[in-house]
This record gives structure tokens, C-alpha cells and sequence, in this order.
């Protein structure tokens, strides 16, 4: 199993464009086959050093998070989406 992490500092982080990207990443769900589990966050602190979003997914391997990274749906939405309101991301991907 792999964990698939992203934190995303936006480019706007009111309320409502943070919500506006939780939606779209969750939206993920039942959208992208090779996504077994899925959450994404807002944080509440917004310290300097925070970001504004993090997704989490599990997928099943190295080779199902190659697919996930391709899947029509995460790029031409989600990514798409991501792209054009974060300012930027971090990613880590690790096997559980």
C-alpha cells in the first residue's frame, strides 16, 4: 500500500477557495478507480509556516500510483484546478 500525501499553500486562502479545493480534490472519490481512501484537510492555524490544504490518498502500489497520476479525471480536473490556485505544494510518498 502507498500513501500519497500533498500540501497546498493557495494563492487565495479564504474560507471559501479552500473549501472550493477541498471539494475538488475530494471529488477524487468515485471518480478515480485506483483511489482506495481518500481525506483532504484545511488547517486552522495559519501560522506562517503552514499550508492551507492536505490531501491524503491510499493506493494500492508504486505501479496504481503511476495510473493515479495519469487518470483522466485527476489530471484534466483536479490537477487542472489545483494548478491554477496554488501558489505551491509538497508532496511525500511512502509505502505503508
Amino acid at each position: 500500500m502507498i500513501k500519497h500525501i500533498v500540501c497546498f499553500k493557495l494563492k487565495d486562502n479564504s474560507i471559501e477557495n479552500c473549501q472550493k479545493a477541498k471539494d475538488v480534490l475530494m471529488s477524487m472519490q468515485g471518480n478515480v478507480p485506483t483511489v482506495k481512501d481518500i481525506s483532504v484537510g484545511i488547517d486552522f492555524l495559519h501560522s506562517q509556516r503552514s499550508y492551507d490544504l492536505i490531501l491524503q490518498v491510499t493506493l494500492e502500489s508504486r505501479e496504481v500510483l503511476d495510473e493515479y497520476q495519469n487518470d483522466t479525471f485527476h489530471v484534466d480536473v483536479v490537477k487542472k484546478h489545483m494548478h491554477a490556485v496554488a501558489e505551491s505544494s509538497i508532496a511525500v510518498d511512502y509505502e505503508l
